[in-house]
């Protein structure tokens, strides 16, 4: 099959990420195991979603995508940061992230907090140290401002903590919203308003946007519940079932799996409609979302 416009895209991005990732890592001050266990997560693989939305809306909104290139890195650093985290014993507990070995069983306990809590703090240092010709200094406080509250008690961490209180227990359906569009949404959402701010979107293309990721963000959870259920194991490269194993509520559980599919629909059709309203060339961002709704990982 032909590459289409995204895989070129990813490509090049994807290249220009992890080079960054490598420079600035490297480039610290800091004890050689600390900066190995960052690099082992922030290496591990992933398919670089947020970067690639906020590369993608930069582009769609018909500026330099690599203006962008410190604030995708640091929102990757967050989001590998609450993954370390999230496998830690006193958390998931679990053995394996992305089919290898999860940081705390590499390097340890204790050095995987630490690289989780480096990786958080070097993310805010990174963007308020992107070259101001890339990110003007007014814009780099509202990034500042929108990544705290995205990844903090008013979002991501807030959506966790949401998540470990409703287990075991039987939510209902906006209880379940709530969780998944603190936890997972709120952090996608920083992705495309991050490129709307460095690509200087008007006050109507920044409303659809955000609409835009309100309906991705759900999409990407009902997806990941789905794929808990009917995901191989290999491909995704940790254990299936362990959302019915924990008893967690979820989409499938709530709606059933046909129900489910059909709220991935609409909310992937809806998600669609918004960025039609953009009035750009929106197509890699429209393959991003397709990837994003049909992924088997």
């Amino acid at each position: 099959m032909p590459n289409t416009q995204l895989d070129t895209f990813s490509t090049e991005y994807k290249e220009l990420i992890e080079k960054q990732f490598r420079e600035s890592i490297e480039g610290l001050k800091a004890p050689n195991i600390l900066k190995e266990s960052m690099l082992y997560s922030l290496e591990a693989g992933g398919k670089r979603i947020r970067p690639l939305l906020l590369f993608a809306t930069i582009d769609a909104l018909q500026k330099d995508p690599v203006t962008g290139l410190h604030a995708a890195a640091a929102i990757e650093m967050i989001h590998t940061y609450s993954l370390i985290h999230d496998d830690l014993p006193s958390m998931d507990d679990d053995d394996l992230r992305r089919g290898k070995p999860t940081n705390h069983i590499v390097f340890g306990e204790a050095n995987a907090v630490l690289a989780g809590d480096a990786l958080l703090t070097y993310s805010f240092q990174l963007l308020a140290q992107a070259p101001e010709t890339s990110i003007p200094l007014k814009s780099k406080l509202e990034l500042v401002q929108l990544l705290a509250q995205s990844a903090g008690a008013e979002g991501m961490v807030g959506g966790q903590v949401a998540d470990m209180i409703g287990e075991e227990k039987a939510l209902t359906l906006e209880e379940l919203e709530y969780i998944h569009l603190h936890k997972t949404g709120k952090l996608l959402t920083c992705s495309i308003l991050s490129g709307a701010i460095i690509a200087e979107a008007t006050k109507e293309q920044m409303e659809h946007l955000e609409k835009f990721a309100y309906h991705l963000g759900l999409a990407f959870q009902i997806r990941d519940d789905l794929l808990d259920i009917s995901g191989d194991e290999s491909v995704i490269g940790k254990p299936i079932g362990s959302d019915s194993e924990n008893h967690k509520t979820t989409y499938p559980s709530l709606l059933g799996v046909r129900g489910a599919e059909e709220a991935l629909d609409q909310h992937y059709q809806q998600a669609k409609e918004m960025l039609k309203k953009i009035g750009r060339n929106t197509q890699i961002l429209e393959e991003l979302t397709e990837l994003i709704v049909k992924r088997n990982h």
